[in-house]
């Protein structure tokens, strides 16, 4: 996992793995079957570092927390966000979470098809979020403000009224958080969400 945070999960080969452990690559085969092995057991340690669900709190809180400890660790582990839903053996962390995810939705008052309805949608935000969020060309505040004054520098504010207006009154304004984007977006889908809606037979 280390391997990867520095280098992708392009960089986790045998070999690599060898080089950083010491040993012949050739040796690791005596522990695991192969590269998917190992990449099996990657994504269920990221899965294990996610906080389940409580099983008596409110769905909506749970769903919420959940997600935030789920950015973090796809943030702390960008190789991982492609990966996570790839497994075709997934691990016992894996399990545990996507079992209590649904767990605390069906306590919710969720139907089958609901909860997984509304396990998909909460997940594609998520990751597609952390993606976005990882793509960014700004990791700080100063590198957002040199990054955006740059932009305005170029940009004739007669031609593209609108980005003009979003940078200096939004995005330049104090106290301003691309990442409070992520609260909203959950939220919105959190307030859409319903036990009730479309409930069937399951």
């Amino acid at each position: 996992m280390a391997l990867a945070d520095e280098k992708g999960a392009g960089g986790v080969t045998m070999r690599a793995i060898g080089a950083r452990l010491g040993v012949e690559a050739m040796s690791l085969y005596n522990h695991v079957g192969g590269r998917e092995d190992i990449l099996d057991g990657m994504v269920d340690a990221v899965f294990g570092e996610i906080d389940l669900p409580a099983p008596t709190a409110d769905w909506r809180e749970a769903m919420r927390d959940r997600a935030a400890s789920s950015r973090a660790a796809l943030r702390r582990h960008p190789w991982a966000v492609g990966l996570m839903d790839s497994r075709s053996t997934p691990g016992p962390a894996t399990l545990r979470h996507h079992d209590a995810v649904l767990g605390a939705l069906r306590a919710g008052g969720f139907s089958i098809v609901m909860a997984a309805h509304a396990f998909s949608v909460i997940d594609s935000y998520l990751y597609g979020f952390v993606l976005q969020e990882l793509s960014l060309p700004f990791t700080d505040r100063a590198e957002l403000d040199e990054i955006a004054d740059d932009i305005l520098r170029d940009l004739p504010s007669d031609t593209f009224p609108h980005l003009t207006e979003l940078i200096t009154e939004h995005a330049l304004r104090p106290g301003y958080d691309y990442a409070d984007e992520f609260e909203f977006g959950l939220s919105l889908i959190l307030g859409a969400l319903s036990p009730a809606g479309g409930r069937d037979d399951g």
